[in-house]
């Protein structure tokens, strides 16, 4: 794969150093420039022609979701990963970044005092992802010629779900956009969703997927009871699991270690499931970097449960739902427009 070249966008002269000096550590990325505006922007996106932009969020003169609209504007093609502030503000603005067509975004690191644990945060978190932008758009091409993962043998016992757990990262605020709210008002199930997002987000991404959507959407609370037609989202920075029986089920809320560096993490919450509700649920996995999800779908199917992947062509990342096809995990191998339609069908499954 050849050099990522990047521009670094961030009004704060700190930052942009802190940016620089964690790319360069990487031997195929190549920052070929930085700015404090994003009016400079177009500008060097001609001059300099990189890959992708670390684009600021909230920047004078000119903010990240104006310059990705300038840049749209003027037909000037670049990829985006979007530096956010851990504030409501920048969490709502980052979404909308995303809609605009950003490929992920990172939580900019609080304080400047703390040069060297800032670097090593974002050497963790914004290198895989750019490494990840750039696997996508080299896949795009080549993917076509890929062989495609089949779904698991069909089983001849199914029975009809109580309960859907999705499974979710890169590229999930719009896959799930095209998921939820196409999901019925009535529907007879609880949803239980994980997604990869640091605290405040997932508080904004549920806000927004109940503006849209005709069932309810909610951030998880700590003992809350599981109710049909309700999306529950694990609250960033905490596990998700559900716990009780029948109709006692509800919400257990904690920060136990990180499990496949990843807090909340699908795993934890699916094998929550397969205890709670046995072979009676539904595993979605979708979009995303990363395995987390693998065993957990694994746990859920051997007790009798069904699993459904997002296929590559439709996925930013295709790594979730790969782990969980290439293992034989999945029931269904379907593209993002129907997955709202497959979980209606599984759920309406009567039992054998």
């Amino acid at each position: 794969m050849s050099m990522i070249k990047v521009l670094a966008v961030d009004d704060s002269a700190a930052f942009r150093r802190i940016l620089t000096e964690a790319l360069a550590s990487d031997p195929g990325i190549q920052v070929v420039g930085t700015a404090a505006s994003g009016l400079e922007v177009p500008d060097l996106v001609r001059a300099k022609h990189p890959d992708l932009l670390v684009l600021d969020v909230e920047m004078p003169g000119m903010d990240g979701l104006q310059t990705l609209d300038e840049l749209r504007r003027q037909h000037l093609r670049v990829g985006a990963i979007m530096f956010s502030a851990l504030t409501s503000e920048g969490a709502a603005t980052t979404l909308e970044a995303l809609a605009k067509g950003a490929f992920d975004f990172v939580p900019k690191p609080t304080g400047t005092g703390a040069f060297v644990e800032s670097i090593r945060r974002i050497k963790a978190e914004l290198i895989p992802k750019i490494h990840a932008f750039a696997t996508r758009r080299a896949g795009r091409a080549a993917g076509a010629a890929a062989p495609a993962a089949q779904p698991a043998p069909r089983r001849t016992v199914a029975v009809r779900p109580e309960a859907v757990a999705i499974g979710i990262s890169t590229g999930g605020p719009n896959a799930l956009n095209e998921v939820i709210p196409r999901l019925p008002a009535g529907l007879r199930v609880p949803v239980l969703l994980v997604q990869h997002m640091p605290p405040v987000f997932t508080a904004q991404l549920a806000r927004r997927l109940d503006e849209r959507s005709p069932v309810r959407v909610v951030e998880a609370v700590q003992g809350q009871r599981v109710e049909p037609g309700t999306v529950y989202i694990a609250p960033g920075d905490q596990h998700m699991e559900v716990r009780g029986r029948g109709d006692g089920r509800i919400i257990h809320l904690h920060q136990g270690p990180p499990v496949n560096s990843c807090r909340p993490s699908a795993d934890v919450l699916f094998r929550s499931v397969a205890e709670a509700y046995g072979g009676r649920a539904l595993a979605v996995v979708m979009t995303g970097m990363g395995q987390d999800g693998l065993e957990g779908a694994r746990r859920l199917r051997e007790a009798g449960g069904r699993v459904i992947a997002q296929d590559r062509e439709t996925c930013v990342v295709w790594g979730m739902p790969r782990f969980v096809a290439e293992a034989g995990l999945a029931d269904e191998i379907r593209p993002l427009g129907e997955i709202a339609s497959a979980i209606q069908r599984v759920v309406g499954l009567q039992a054998a």
